[in-house]
């Protein structure tokens, strides 16, 4: 089967092959029904970037990619005050592991963050530039793009939930969750714990309250059907989960359990604010183990994910495919750690 070619895509659509170039290029400049037409015969044919096949028909571009969600776009209009210095920290220590590793093995390491508005034809034009791609936290992407991609290249999924048709590299996040929940009621004998989660579409998220949900069962208390509230992982959304939840009618809870590090920090300066003592009156955790979770006062207590590994083995499973790509599938599972620091009311060594 001979690799399509932007004639094939502009003749399927009907449109001038200049057109096909700007839409992959410079989407905005296109008319949205005119643009969608031609991603449409794109995806059917299994057409990626003309500049960049060249590249994947000769597997000679070495380079790897890194796709991975831009958390800043998503909330950028909804929380215009947002500080982008804090947005990054996970997709930080991802991104440094994959780097050295692809250095290692002679490759550049291509980065990329998604944008909400034109998922489609960026990720089309990152995988045309590289000879495998690591996608992290996928959600948003379509599944017939993801096809697409698959068919021409390596790819590897970093989180989110696991696919029998592609490597895939996961942390503990159940096991996790449940050890650290485990200890805020075994060790510390708190009783009501509130668990703010992250988008109902994320898979690490909803196996962590998974995890939260498994402990109270494990100790006898009634199980949470659903987080308490929901935020979109930045520290802002830690902010207005306290403000929710100091709202609501009834006693407050003895502990707040967080998705992640991101909104347990957002948390503990909305704590402060309205004179609530951590851990004192309430003790905060969160999830991830981000370089910010151990500077922060008090210090926080969460559970270490092995973020730099993830891109480590994201570029080994990527060579290891590069070379051979009918080879078996392969599925990894990372342990975590519990941290136990001050905020849960531990001393910190």
């Amino acid at each position: 089967m001979s690799t399509p070619t932007v004639y094939d895509v502009a003749e399927q659509s009907g449109v001038s092959i200049a057109t096909v170039s700007r839409v992959y290029r410079n989407p905005d400049s296109v008319r949205a029904s005119t643009r969608e037409r031609v991603l449409a015969a794109g995806r059917e044919l299994g057409y990626v970037p003309s500049g960049s096949a060249r590249g994947l028909a000769s597997r000679t571009t070495g380079v790897l990619g890194l796709y991975f969600p831009d958390i800043h776009d998503a909330v950028a209009e909804s929380v215009p005050t947002a500080d982008d210095t804090e947005l990054m920290l996970y997709s930080d220590q991802v991104i440094r592991g994959m780097e050295r590793a692809a250095r290692q093995h002679g490759y550049a390491l291509l980065i990329a963050a998604a944008h909400a508005q034109r998922t489609s034809e960026q990720l089309a034009e990152v995988a045309g530039r590289v000879d495998g791609l690591a996608l992290l936290a996928q959600t948003g992407i379509a599944s017939e793009d993801l096809e697409v991609i698959s068919r021409r290249l390596p790819v590897v999924m970093l989180a989110g939930d696991r696919d029998a048709d592609h490597d895939h590299i996961e942390v503990a996040n159940f096991d996790g969750q449940l050890e650290l929940t485990r200890h805020l009621i075994a060790d510390h004998r708190l009783r009501r714990l509130a668990f703010v989660g992250g988008p109902s579409d994320s898979p690490d998220g909803e196996a962590r309250f998974r995890g939260f949900q498994a402990a109270h069962l494990e100790a006898g208390l009634p199980i949470p059907q659903q987080p308490d509230v929901r935020g979109d992982l930045t520290q802002d959304a830690g902010r207005r989960a306290v403000e929710t939840l100091l709202d609501l009618p009834g006693q407050r809870p003895q502990g707040l359990v967080l998705a992640n590090d991101q909104m347990a920090v957002g948390a503990l300066h909305a704590l402060a604010s309205h004179g609530i003592s951590v851990p004192g009156d309430m003790a905060v955790t969160g999830f991830d183990g981000i370089p910010l979770s151990r500077v922060v006062r008090p210090a926080l207590t969460t559970v270490r994910q092995p973020m730099g590994r993830l891109g480590q083995e994201a570029v080994e499973l990527l060579v290891a495919r590069i070379a051979d790509r009918q080879r078996t599938t392969v599925a990894r599972l990372l342990p975590v750690t519990l941290m136990r620091r001050t905020s849960c009311g531990c001393a910190t060594p």
